[in-house]
């Protein structure tokens, strides 16, 4: 199943601070779309059906669909906060190639 790093469970536990959603868990999934087939899908969500799959990272709790499980295990979830590279990014030993812009994989 999908990891987080600690800086990128530090970094979304500073987003649901700033929105005051402690009680939010940070949805993870994968969609058709995209250049390559599939895309990534992350956003705060409050409902959590029973088939989902529950992670805690610290204080952050990570839920992923049953249809999504298969095509993250294994993958990372990161932040980087640098000149060259700002923002979120999964990396997925389940993509066999992605785009040229890294938003959608197959």
């Amino acid at each position: 199943m999908i990891t987080l790093t600690d800086t990128a469970a530090s970094k979304v536990a500073q987003l649901l601070a700033a929105e005051g959603a402690d009680n939010m868990a940070l949805r993870v999934s994968v969609k058709s779309g995209g250049c390559s087939g599939f895309q990534y899908d992350m956003y705060f969500d409050s409902e959590i059906a029973n088939d989902d799959i529950t992670l805690t990272f610290g204080e952050v709790k990570v839920v992923v669909d049953p249809a999504s499980s298969p095509m993250l295990e294994g993958a990372t979830l990161d932040f980087k906060d640098g000149l060259t590279e700002q923002g979120f990014a999964i990396t997925n030993p389940n993509a066999s190639r992605s785009c040229g812009c890294g938003k959608s994989f197959s």
